[in-house]
């Protein structure tokens, strides 16, 4: 076994093809965050982006796309967009041992896809992702959420029909390549993230940047997919992401704020699962969190796995100390401690430079301290 790492843009056809084949031999790996592609592509607007290659025999068998930090630290890609990732690898890999190999010397992961089990020693948690999943028509798939939910679903329509009354009549454009209007999903989600006192990241220029250079591609399996709502000719709510055949993964879900009483979310997904169909969409992989808001509309739950894979060297044993000393100090309180340790982890992926860091921790020690329960109790 050997191991290489090197810059996205540095991997050879092979390679690329060999990932792309592990990737379709494995369902669990169906999902545009899981490829080269998307590797690639934070690869041109992100320096650090790195791909280590193990090959046995000269053949690649697994990859773990990551951005390198000093100590063999690697991060996952494109955090924090990326929901999901992991080591893309055949049966039988032995992830620790090879990350040792590789000279790597940690990797925390939250969104991990691991049904070749190279990693299944470091879990320590998991939490669920919720995917549309269509095996017929969309409005097959509507009638079955009605079915196991009628007065919730009653509700919702109730919704579609008052603001397709009182504000304008609605549609959805899909794909939708209007500049505008995914300007204005962009600054919604922006201000969104603001009013609640969540880390910005889309303050970054390598953020923006990415989703900019997904928006303007129209052409191949891999591109940005924009679906939104309208009442009138008035943008209502909508989705921007990534697409890999029939796959779709939105990263941003935007409203208008104006509208928050007509619930435009709730709306706007009815409508998009209608639209899936034409689209021809298959899955659409709304990920985790926000469960409330997500969980009624998914009948597929995925399993996904929280912790730290670390080797016995220095920088890997440091790693395990400091996941340690996070479980001990939130003994007790463990909310507001894991929403503190999220929070700096946010800013350790997203923010590049030192000024965004500062300012990321400025705004975080103001906002947590609202919501430390102990510092409202003083």
């Amino acid at each position: 076994m050997t191991a290489q790492t090197l810059h996205p843009a540095e991997l050879s056809l092979v390679d690329i093809a060999a990932w792309r084949a592990l990737c379709a031999a494995e369902p669990a790996y169906a999902n545009p965050l899981m490829g080269p592609d998307f590797a690639l592509a934070v690869g041109e607007v992100r320096g650090d982006t790195r791909v280590t290659v193990w090959r046995r025999d000269g053949r690649a068998v697994a990859f773990l796309a990551h951005h390198r930090r000093p100590g063999g630290l690697a991060r996952p890609v494109g955090a924090p967009l990326s929901d999901y990732h992991g080591v893309v690898a055949e049966a039988g890999f032995d992830g620790l041992a090879a990350m040792a190999e590789a000279g790597l010397s940690a990797y925390p992961f939250t969104g991990l896809i691991d049904p070749a089990g190279p990693l299944s020693g470091a879990v320590a948690g998991e939490r669920e992702a919720y995917v549309i999943e269509l095996d017929g028509e969309p409005a097959e798939y509507l009638e079955a959420l009605r079915a196991a939910s009628p007065k919730r679903f009653k509700n919702y329509r109730r919704l579609d029909h008052k603001l397709d009354r009182e504000v304008g009549e609605l549609s959805v454009r899909a794909p939708d390549w209007d500049e505008a209007a995914f300007e204005q999903l962009l600054t919604w989600k922006r201000e969104q993230l603001i009013r609640t006192g969540a880390h910005d990241f889309l303050g970054p220029d390598w953020t923006r940047d990415l989703l900019r250079n997904l928006f303007a591609r129209r052409e191949g399996e891999f591109q940005g997919l924009m679906i939104n709502l309208y009442a009138g000719d008035r943008l209502v709510a909508g989705h921007f992401g990534i697409r890999l055949g029939g796959v779709y993964h939105p990263w941003i879900a935007s409203t208008d704020p104006a509208l928050a009483a007509w619930s435009p979310g709730q709306v706007f997904l009815l409508r998009a699962i209608d639209a899936m169909g034409p689209l021809g969409l298959t899955s659409y992989d709304i990920g985790p969190g926000h469960d409330h808001y997500k969980k009624p509309y998914a009948r597929t739950v995925r399993r996904i796995g929280q912790g730290l894979a670390a080797t016995d060297s220095a920088f890997g044993l440091a790693a395990k100390v400091a996941e340690s000393a996070w479980m001990w100090a939130g003994a007790g309180r463990e909310g507001f401690v894991d929403k503190v340790k999220r929070r700096l982890d946010t800013i350790a992926m997203v923010e590049t430079s030192l000024a965004g860091r500062v300012r990321g921790l400025a705004a975080a020690a103001g906002a947590l301290r609202k919501s430390d329960p102990e510092s409202e109790a003083a």
